[in-house]
């Protein structure tokens, strides 16, 4: 503590006497990293280098963190941006009261959490005019110091003798019983505010608290949907993130009223280990200002603050599921530079048509008929054999919305009589968010003259040839993944999903040729305004021969090349390398070593033989270990796609609606989303199976994310069926055998799921 403080810290000598805070020490210590490394890291993110630069081009600076790691120093960072501008506040807010002694200023100095920060802050934040706040105005503060055992009378006294010094009617206490209330709720108040004794409440919630659920009498009978809820009791340390958001949506939505309950005897028994009576005479006293201060006061605020630390932990778990699904539709699998023909399935409306080129250009439209009411099935073939003969189409991707399945029969009914290729895939793809797309901004200005259901068909085509370029133009809340992603807290959602978009982006690499101003903006150090300037050089200089020229980009300055050009690819370049993961940095060091060896770069690359023999001990002069091994790598299979290949599926052709469903059935299937308790099955019959989190594997299953992921194909066995409420559930554990002993079922089957009919598609 440093001398220079007197008794009382003044205002404008606060700032100047806390002590510097050493962010990057405190993040290491809590993310377990080397202190070096998060020191390089902070800096670097300082200087304006995006995680996904960082992880990619400057592991030998950092000691090779991933980006996993990368996020969480640049969120531990923030938290504690956000901590010390609040504890600065409350410092300075202290002091201009003129309160801020020397012992609360160390207190809160050494203060580790937000919530022990609000808890010392707490007596001095200002309140709206409380009960105890009106009392200290009829002067009754020093009774309640005698209360709590401050200048009690020697001798024989009783409460009745101290509270009657303290009834004045000029200041509104007009009897002993006034007296009494008001300075118990003083003390009511002081008991609340203590610091310690909340920390140790907090913990009796979070341990040993109860939620309970009920719904609101008047809804009981038209409410449907809660009706697992309607009288629900579970433990606030076994409840689940999905049944957390389910009873916050209900409460938001006026159908149900949930509280957290603590067994009231133990929690006034933690009361009494803090504030037990000083005398005798006033121990039925405190007996009434413990209970008071539980229930009045200590109760409702510590509710609201497991609540919200419930909707914490379920936010960021639901989130973290949302994250885990994101990435794996927009990793997955492309079919690549290929013709595809794309249909909008539809019955009144018709089936929309587009022929697309290999880049995913528009070649022809046509709107066909072969559903009722019309019924042109006949037709229908001859059109679109026409249109796949015409424009050698290789692939027919078939949205999976209304009249999918029919529509797919349509096309396998023609494979199977050979009016086209049987190399042809017919290929199903998820249509979600294709309709919020095609009425787009974005939509408008790739195709101003295009219809909306057209740009629909457009999307779904190259949602076939390259999922990740499509997709990055969709709001990822638009996509049907996840659970409950209109409930969490937003921002927080938006951020994270930015940050799997951005890392997946680089993950693959752009082509700088062909690509949308849509991909292009999350290349690592571009954005909107660098992606919108590209795409206006491409339009005006027929395209980049090299990735030198993005130096003549209007704005696009030295840091804007550094954090970008590694991430970009230039197909037509004359150098090699510009087709690949090296960063031009590091061009240098491989024309160095081609030199070294005698070779010309073309015998270098892709020679396996050759690039497996390089010692990266032998080369460590010229650069660093990590960026020699990632060198060799990409040299090895330059520009190499880190996507799996594509691969159709089939599903059984028997199968088309819910009625032709019969529980036993094995049917093939496709994982369209991960929810924290458990899987969603397209089977091919217009409604998503539940494979619930006890059906996905033999074994103990925590996490769904760790057995299944969107896109996966999936066997599974009905195992209910019901057709009124359209639900499926599904087994895939019942298809596999079990493995012995070490992957037995441990998991313990509830009786029913009552929370997938609350998820949020």
């Amino acid at each position: 503590m440093n001398k220079a403080i007197k008794k009382l810290i003044s205002a404008d000598k606060v700032l100047d006497l806390i002590p510097q805070f050493q962010n990057s020490k405190e993040i290491a210590k809590d993310l377990n990293l080397d202190l070096k490394g998060v020191k390089t890291a902070l800096d670097l993110l300082e200087s304006g280098a995006t995680i996904p630069f960082i992880s990619r081009y400057r592991k030998d600076m950092t000691g090779g963190l991933d980006e996993v790691q990368l996020e969480n120093i640049d969120s531990r960072k923030e938290y504690y941006d956000d901590f010390l501008k609040r504890r600065e506040s409350i410092l300075k807010i202290i002091a201009e009261q003129e309160k801020l002694t020397p012992v609360l200023f160390d207190l809160i100095i050494v203060a580790q959490t937000r919530e022990e920060l609000e808890d010392l802050y707490l007596p001095y934040k200002k309140k709206r005019l409380t009960r105890a706040e009106k009392a200290r105005k009829k002067g009754l503060q020093p009774l309640a110091d005698n209360i709590l055992g401050k200048d009690l009378p020697e001798g024989e006294w009783s409460f009745a003798d101290l509270a009657g010094a303290y009834v004045y009617s000029e200041k509104g206490v007009e009897t002993l019983e006034e007296a009494k209330a008001g300075a118990c709720d003083i003390v009511a108040e002081t008991v609340s505010e203590h610091k310690e004794l909340r920390e140790n409440l907090r913990g009796l919630y979070r341990k040993k608290g109860m939620v309970r659920s009920k719904v609101i009498s008047s809804k009981k009978e038209q409410d449907t949907t809660f009706n697992d809820y309607h009288d629900y009791k579970e433990s606030v340390s076994k409840i689940t993130p999905h049944r957390i958001l389910a009873i916050f949506r209900g409460e938001k939505e006026e159908i149900l009223r949930f509280h957290i309950k603590v067994d009231e005897d133990e929690a006034l028994v933690i009361i009494g280990d803090y504030f037990k009576s000083p005398h005798s005479r006033l121990r039925e006293i405190w007996a009434e200002i413990r209970v008071d201060s539980f229930k009045r006061l200590l109760n409702s605020s510590l509710e609201t603050e497991t609540k919200k630390y419930l909707k914490d932990l379920a936010d960021k778990k639901s989130i973290e599921i949302f994250r885990s699904n994101l990435r794996e539709i927009l990793m997955a699998p492309p079919l690549g530079e290929k013709r595809v023909l794309a249909i909008d399935p539809g019955f009144r409306s018709g089936c929309k048509v587009v022929a697309l080129s290999e880049n995913g250009v528009p070649l022809k439209y046509k709107a066909i008929f072969p559903h009722p009411p019309r019924g042109h099935w006949v037709l229908s073939k001859k059109q679109l054999k026409e249109m796949i003969d015409t424009y050698k189409i290789e692939a027919v991707a078939i949205g999976n919305g209304t009249a999918g399945r029919e529509t797919e029969k349509l096309v396998k009914e023609m494979k199977a009589e050979k009016m086209f290729s049987a190399a042809i895939h017919v290929v199903r793809v998820d249509e979600s968010g294709a309709s919020i797309y095609s009425a787009s901004k974005i939509a408008r200005k790739e195709f101003p003259d295009l219809d909306v259901t057209v740009r629909g068909a457009i999307s779904i085509g190259r949602r076939l040839q390259d999922p990740l370029g499509e997709l990055v133009k969709i709001d990822p809340k638009s996509l049907g993944v996840g659970q409950y992603q209109y409930d969490v807290n937003q921002k927080l959602l938006k951020e994270s999903l930015d940050m799997v978009v951005l890392s997946s982006v680089n993950q693959v690499g752009v082509e700088v040729n062909t690509a949308s101003k849509s991909l292009l903006q999350y290349v690592s150090g571009l954005g909107p305004g660098l992606a919108g300037k590209i795409i206006k050089y491409r339009d005006q200089k027929g395209g980049f021969e090299s990735r030198q020229e993005l130096k003549k980009v209007s704005g696009l300055g030295a840091k804007s090349f550094e954090q970008c050009a590694g991430f970009i690819r230039v197909a037509r370049s004359d150098n090699s390398l510009d087709h690949s993961g090296v960063h031009p940095e590091s061009y240098g060091v491989v024309f160095d070593i081609s030199k070294d060896l005698g070779l010309d770069l073309e015998q270098m690359i892709g020679n396996k033989k050759i690039l497996s023999g390089i010692s990266v001990q032998e080369y460590s002069h010229l650069a660093g270990q990590y960026t020699l091994k990632d060198i060799l790598a990409e040299l090895e299979k330059p520009g190499r796609d880190p996507r799996d290949s594509f691969e159709a599926v089939e599903f059984r052709e028997d199968v088309q609606e819910m009625e032709d469903l019969k529980e036993e059935m094995i049917l093939p299937g496709v994982v369209t989303n991960v929810t924290g308790f458990g899987a969603f099955v397209d089977v091919g019959v217009h409604q998503d199976g539940l494979v619930h989190i006890s059906e996905l594997a033999h074994r103990y299953v925590k996490e769904p994310t760790d057995v299944v992921k969107p896109g996966q194909k999936v066997t599974v066995k009905v195992i209910k069926l019901d057709l009124r409420r359209k639900r499926i559930s599904l087994s895939i554990k019942a298809c596999k055998p079990r493995q012995g002993k070490a992957d037995s079922a441990r998991t313990k089957t509830k009786k029913n799921n009552p929370f997938a009919r609350h998820f949020n598609k």
